[in-house]
C-alpha cells in the first residue's frame, strides 16, 4: 500500500515539476495570471522538483 502511494506521489511531483518548467520556458501560458510565466528561475526550480519526483519513484520501487 505504501509503495503505491509513494509511486503516485512521485508521479504527481514529477508532473508538477515539468509543469513549472513549461511555464518558466513560456511553453505553457496557463493560467494567464501566473507569476511563473516566462520566468527563467522556474525552469531551474521545476527541474529540481521533477528530479525529486523521479527519485521518489525510484526509491519507492526499491521498497
Amino acid at each position: 500500500m505504501i509503495k503505491t502511494v509513494m509511486q503516485a506521489a512521485g508521479v504527481l511531483v514529477t508532473l508538477f515539476g515539468l509543469f513549472f518548467c513549461g511555464q518558466g520556458l513560456g511553453l505553457i501560458m496557463w493560467p494567464a495570471s501566473s507569476f511563473m510565466l516566462a520566468q527563467g528561475q522556474w525552469v531551474i526550480y521545476g527541474g529540481i522538483i521533477a528530479v525529486f519526483g523521479i527519485g521518489l519513484i525510484v526509491w519507492s520501487r526499491r521498497l
